[in-house]
């Protein structure tokens, strides 16, 4: 639908219109080139981190039917997202180092607008989703696996999948009304929607509103229901009367409560930088916390506070050893 709404939008513009302008620059972090292979090669680790650890949970979910539970379902989800998240900025800024350009064209810019929107808000759902789920099995353990069942789950999955997606429609849609005068230059090194409309020279001032009242209503609800889940989750767990027990019912929500911090708490980070100091080089920066580094640590915390991750991973990695011996001619190597 996306691509309708690009195709149309270009199309029918006329010869005189301003938004003729079919490329945008990406500043990037920094135009000294002897920085440049060092932050390609940051970059490029980072990124291979991310999608190998959260591919390897995906792995570890699917093939340990004793994971086949709502938690690591939607953690399964979450990976996924995290993976698709990274890859709509990371890929491009790599290719723009690598080749020494900065250009994307309108329809790339928007195409990866409506991508990072979309995956951005699919993280605060799941997230939510999580925390709900973490809710039931603490709150109402005897009932969990009835109130959590498998149709459930998917119309959880599925909804935040579609609420997401038609935010993003609206989002790039709005986006498309604006026009833009001259060669644009967009100081970050991904088309992030802020600065995208900050460079519009029609009127922005419906943009401005829809983006801030979507960001409110999704990204305040979304915020509202996990801590209604985990005000719930900590009374239930203050009526425990042994310490192992109330040990027991926090680790299981050690791991998403770790998650949920560190994406909440990097974004949140980013606007308060960018306002305080008005830079948008720190607020380049800034962002680089909930785009990057949140999905590259997200495997790692659910696997390092996770016995039965752990348990999976450590038996994936045997057959793996396995297999790549018996390749090899050792298979009878002790």
């Amino acid at each position: 639908m996306l691509f309708l709404f690009l195709d149309s939008h270009i199309h029918h513009m006329e010869p005189g219109n301003e938004t003729k302008i079919l490329e945008f620059l990406l500043l990037g972090f920094s135009e000294e080139p002897e920085l440049q292979p060092l932050i390609f090669g940051l970059f490029l680790f980072m990124y291979l981190i991310t999608v190998f650890g959260n591919l390897l949970i995906i792995l570890a979910v699917s093939s340990d039917s004793y994971l086949h539970t709502p938690m690591y379902f939607f953690l399964s989800n979450l990976s996924f997202v995290d993976i698709c998240f990274t890859s709509t900025t990371i890929p491009k800024m790599l290719q723009n180092i690598r080749t020494q350009s900065k250009v994307i064209t309108y329809e790339g810019c928007i195409t990866q607008m409506y991508f990072f929107v979309l995956f951005a808000v699919l993280d605060m759902f799941l997230l939510t989703v999580m925390a709900y789920d973490r809710f039931v099995a603490i709150c109402h353990p005897l009932h969990y696996m009835v109130i959590m069942n498998p149709q459930l789950c998917g119309l959880l999955v599925l909804v935040s999948w579609i609420m997401s997606a038609l935010n993003s429609l609206l989002q790039s849609a709005m986006v498309l009304r604006l026009s833009f005068c001259t060669y644009m230059e967009i100081p970050h090194f991904f088309c992030e929607i802020n600065q995208l409309i900050q460079l519009a020279c029609s009127d922005m001032f419906l943009n401005e509103i829809v983006m801030y009242f979507a960001a409110a209503i999704l990204g305040g609800g979304s915020f509202t229901g996990i801590l209604y889940s985990y005000s719930k989750i900590v009374s239930s767990i203050q009526r425990i009367s042994s310490a192992q027990g109330e040990y027991k019912a926090f680790s299981t929500c050690a791991s998403h409560l770790s998650v949920v911090s560190l994406f909440y708490c990097t974004c949140l980070g980013v606007y308060l930088s960018s306002a305080a100091t008005h830079s948008s080089h720190s607020s380049v920066v800034a962002s680089v916390m909930y785009t990057v580094v949140t999905p590259m640590l997200n495997p790692f915390i659910y696997s390092l506070r996770n016995k039965d991750i752990k348990r999976a991973l450590e038996r994936i990695i045997r057959k793996a050893v396995i297999k790549l011996l018996s390749v090899l001619g050792l298979k009878n190597y002790p």
